[in-house]
């Protein structure tokens, strides 16, 4: 029976309604600009984030903010960006700035998200993959500049495989005071065990043991490194000296058994190798350190980049693709008798929640204004990689890098998910 009790109930709650109906604060805009949209691309782990939300301390997370439009660069025959934007309701631009602009002229979104990852690109004499993210930022920045007014952007992985490239577009962001964020998801996924290194701590030398392709997980391996050691004390102060080698020499730097020998510390490859949740074994076996015979036999091609800092520290970056297939880190830390070491934990697909943890920076950007954590980390990297590549490409030679004298200071509180 509907009681006058009700009917006052159910009255108000319409008049009430339009009035709460319109405080709610309307969505942020966003634009998509890819090189390509196919199953577990970056576009795929990014861009749907946005699409239909993410899980986040034991909840669905929704953003509040609405794709609007995007650009696609290639669109091969498993191109999901079509069938996205008609599930979606956003619209599929043949260029960057009609994109940003929504087919007006005028700059028409609140954001960007830019994935310059995956696609058929050229390789140069340096092994670099020469992805075009530099030629997406010019367009975007660009209609910044015709039309008046910027939005915040974000960068997926390196800024650019050029140096000079990278470094303008850092630049171009402070001078058209827009804020810019870029990198990769290591630094800002899970942890085991749950720790960071200490803001302050006096550092004298690191490493982390990963696996991948060159130029693609040398980069987040040196992401890993960086988003630690950018919390010593004094802050980052830039790499003077990068030396990639491969092959036997690997195994030659690891038996002199210290930096000042050519190697590292055999502590540090220990500790690296005792967070590992995927260390190989031999067959019926479990449980055991393996031996240097049986890691010969196991990786066929070792990678790794010695890196000189500004200020004295040390750093090994080891790709070790068949002993593990995943990211540990450890580092020597003064007055500390034994490394501190972490394991970065990558979820499996289907859900990868790494790039939820990397999506939630960017949402953070795009809803604030301001970026979580310094662009300059990932300029530093960005440099890294290329410099590495160049030695491993040029007789394994130790190359100066005055150019990477990158200086920055890192947030006090930790960036990365801990529920």
């Amino acid at each position: 029976m509907l009681t006058r009790r009700t009917f006052l109930g159910i009255t108000g709650a319409a008049l009430l309604a339009p009035h709460l109906h319109a405080a709610q604060p309307a969505k942020k805009k966003l634009a998509v600009v890819t090189n390509i949209w196919t199953n577990r691309s970056h576009a795929w782990h990014m861009a749907e984030r946005f699409l239909h939300g993410y899980p986040i301390e034991g909840k669905w997370h929704k953003p509040p903010i609405e794709v609007v439009s995007a650009y696609v660069d290639q669109k091969p025959e498993n191109d999901l960006s079509a069938g996205r934007a008609k599930e979606f309701g956003f619209k599929i631009y043949p260029t960057i700035a009609e994109a940003l602009r929504c087919g007006t002229d005028k700059l028409a979104v609140d954001a960007v998200l830019l994935i310059g990852e995956h696609g058929k690109y050229p390789r140069n004499e340096f092994n670099q993959i020469q992805y075009p993210r530099y030629e997406f930022f010019k367009k975007i920045v660009e209609v910044f500049d015709k039309d008046g007014r910027t939005a915040p952007v974000f960068n997926d992985k390196h800024l650019s495989w050029k140096w000079e490239w990278a470094k303008e577009m850092v630049d171009t962001a402070k001078k058209m005071k827009f804020p810019f964020l870029a990198g990769s998801s290591l630094p800002v996924t899970w942890r085991m065990p749950d720790l960071d290194m200490p803001f302050g701590a006096e550092v004298d030398e690191v490493m982390c043991i990963a696996f991948g392709g060159l130029d693609v997980y040398d980069f987040h391996a040196l992401e890993t490194i960086q988003c630690m050691t950018e919390r010593r004390k004094g802050g980052e102060t830039g790499v003077t000296a990068v030396t990639g080698f491969k092959g036997e020499n690997v195994w030659k730097a690891l038996a002199v058994g210290s930096w000042a020998k050519g190697g590292w510390d055999p502590k540090l490859f220990d500790a690296c190798l005792a967070r590992s949740q995927t260390l190989a074994q031999p067959e019926a076996t479990s449980h055991r350190y393996p031996t240097l015979g049986q890691m010969k036999a196991w990786v066929k091609e070792p990678i790794a980049y010695r890196i000189e800092y500004t200020d004295g520290l040390k750093s090994t970056m080891l790709l070790l693709n068949g002993l593990v297939r995943d990211f540990n880190f450890a580092a020597r830390i003064k007055d500390q008798k034994e490394p501190l070491s972490v394991l970065f934990h990558l979820p499996p697909n289907p859900n990868v929640t790494y790039s939820a943890a990397l999506m939630s920076k960017a949402e953070e950007m795009f809803l604030t204004g301001k970026a979580p954590y310094p662009v300059e980390r990932t300029l530093l990297t960005s440099g890294m990689t290329a410099a590495g590549l160049k030695s491993l490409a040029t007789g394994e030679k130790r190359l100066e890098t005055p150019h990477l004298a990158v200086k920055y200071e890192a947030p006090k509180e930790s960036q990365y998910w801990r529920k």
